[in-house]
C-alpha cells in the first residue's frame, strides 16, 4: 500500500493535474466513478507498473523475512553413570554456577569400592613391613650359612693338612665326607642368598607395584564416587527440573533435565531468507530486527554469516533412494545476524520470534566510479528505496503488538 501511494504521487497525481487545470475536468462532473479509468488511464497504468517494479526492487535488494528466531542451546543434564537419585540439591527453576551440585545418586557401591581400595593399600603396607622382616631373617640365615660353610672349610683344610703330613692319620673317607659337607653348605649359602634376593625383590618391586595398583584403584573409585554427584557444567539456569528422590536416571535413556547456559540466545539471531535473495545477501550487510518479546523497538543488526547450503536439500544415507518430490516446500537461506552495538539484544527473550530486514548498500561501488550512467542512477534508486522498507518495518513494529493484543483477543 505504501509503495502504491508513493508511485501514485508521480503517476496518477500529475495525470490528474493535467486533466484538471489543462483540460478543465473536475471530480464529480467530467471525472466520475464511472469515467475515472478512461480519464486517468495513463496515470493508473503507469502507477500499477511502477508499483510492481518498485516492490520487486525493494524486496529483492532489501530482503525481508519473518522467519527469525533467537535460537539458544540447551545443555542436557545427563549423569555419566546411571542410578537412583538419593538427593536433589536445586529447585525446579534455579540459577546455578559452574560446578554447583545439582543432585546426588545412590553411592553405596562406590563407597564400598573406595573402602575396598583403601583396605588394599593398608594390606600392601602391612605386607611391605613383613617383607622387610623377611629380608632381615634372610640376612641372618645367610650369615648362619656362611659361618657353617667357613667352619666346614676349616675342618676340611685341617684334615687335608694332616693327611699330607701323615697319610695314616686321616682316612680318605673322612676327607671325602668333609668335602661333601662343604659342598652342601655352599648350596645352603646359595639358597639363603636366593631367599634374601627374593625377599628384596618382593619388598622393592612387587609390593610397591601392588601398592601403586591399589592407589590407582582408590583414585578410580574416588572418581566413580565423585560422578555420583552431578554438577552443572556451566553457569546458567536450570528450568523445569522436576527430578525427585527415588527417580532412576540413565546416561542413555533418562536425562535428568536441561540447563540453559548463561547468555544463550543473546548473541545472535538466526534468520531464514528466501532462496531468490541468495545473490544479494552478503556478510557485512546492515540489517534491522523487531522481536515480539521486545515490542516497539527496532534493533540495528549486521549480517555476520550466510550459510553456503540450504537445509532442505540435505540427504541422509539410507536403504531407500530419496525422491526429489519429497522436498515439498523450498528451504530458506540461513543467515546469522548479530547486534550492531553491544547489548543490542538485551531484553530479547531467547527463543523469541522476530522480523528482520537486510539492506543493500552500493555507496562504495558508486564512490569508486566504476559504474556510471543509467546503472549509477539505478543503484542510487536502490539505495534510496531502502527507506521505504525501513518505514515498513517500523509500521510492523507498531501494528504487530496491536494485532496480537487487540485483534487476536489474547
Amino acid at each position: 500500500m505504501l509503495e502504491l501511494l508513493l508511485c501514485s504521487l508521480v503517476t496518477v497525481f500529475p495525470d490528474y493535474l493535467v486533466r484538471r487545470y489543462a483540460q478543465g475536468k473536475r471530480f464529480g462532473h467530467e471525472i466520475t466513478l464511472y469515467s475515472v479509468w478512461y480519464e486517468l488511464r495513463w496515470g493508473i497504468t503507469a502507477c500499477l507498473m511502477l508499483t510492481v517494479g518498485l516492490i520487486a526492487v525493494i524486496f529483492y535488494n532489501h530482503p525481508s523475512t519473518s522467519n527469525v528466531t533467537a535460537y539458544f542451546r540447551a545443555v542436557p543434564i545427563v549423569p555419566e553413570v546411571g542410578g537412583r537419585v538419593s538427593e536433589v540439591l536445586v529447585g525446579p527453576s534455579a540459577r546455578v554456577e559452574a560446578g554447583q551440585p545439582l543432585f546426588r545418586l545412590d553411592d553405596s557401591i562406590q563407597q564400598a569400592q573406595v573402602e575396598t581400595a583403601r583396605r588394599r593399600i593398608v594390606e600392601t603396607d602391612a605386607s611391605l613391613i613383613a617383607a622387610r622382616a623377611d629380608i632381615a631373617a634372610a640376612d641372618g640365615q645367610l650369615r648362619q650359612a656362611e659361618e657353617a660353610l667357613q667352619q666346614a672349610r676349616d675342618e676340611l683344610a685341617t684334615r687335608n693338612e694332616l693327611q699330607q703330613r701323615n697319610a695314616g692319620v686321616v682316612s680318605v673317607r673322612e676327607v671325602e665326607r668333609l668335602q661333601n659337607v662343604v659342598d652342601g653348605r655352599e648350596g645352603g649359602v646359595a639358597a639363603a642368598l636366593a631367599a634374601r634376593q627374593a625377599a628384596e625383590a618382593r619388598a622393592d618391586l612387587l609390593l610397591p607395584a601392588q601398592k601403586a595398583s591399589a592407589e590407582a584403584a582408590l583414585a578410580e573409585a574416588l572418581v566413580a564416587l565423585d560422578k555420583t554427584v552431578i554438577r552443572a557444567g556451566t553457569a546458567g539456569w536450570v528450568e523445569q527440573f522436576t527430578l525427585r528422590t527415588g527417580d532412576i536416571v540413565s546416561p542413555m535413556l533418562r536425562p535428568a533435565g536441561v540447563l540453559i547456559p548463561e547468555g544463550a540466545g543473546r548473541e545472535r539471531l538466526i534468520a531464514g531468507f528466501g532462496q531468490i535473495e541468495a545473490q544479494v545477501l552478503k556478510v557485512g550487510m546492515v540489517a534491522e530486527a523487531v522481536c515480539l518479546s521486545k515490542p516497539l523497538t527496532v534493533i540495528p543488526m549486521v549480517v555476520t554469516s550466510v550459510q553456503d547450503v540450504i537445509a532442505a536439500g540435505q540427504l541422509r544415507a539410507a536403504e531407500q533412494l530419496q525422491d526429489a518430490q519429497q522436498v515439498v516446500a523450498p528451504g530458506t537461506l540461513t543467515v546469522a545476524l548479530e547486534p550492531l552495538y553491544e547489548g543490542g539484544l538485551a531484553g530479547v527473550t531467547p527463543g523469541s520470534s522476530c522480523i528482520a530486514n537486510a539492506y543493500s548498500s552500493n555507496h562504495e561501488r558508486l564512490a569508486s566510479g566504476e559504474v556510471g550512467g543509467l546503472a549509477a542512477v539505478y543503484l542510487h534508486v536502490v539505495d534510496t528505496v531502502a527507506v521505504v522498507h525501513a518505514l515498513l518495518l517500523r509500521l510492523q513494529a507498531v501494528i504487530v503488538p496491536l494485532r496480537i493484543l487487540v485483534f487476536s483477543g489474547h
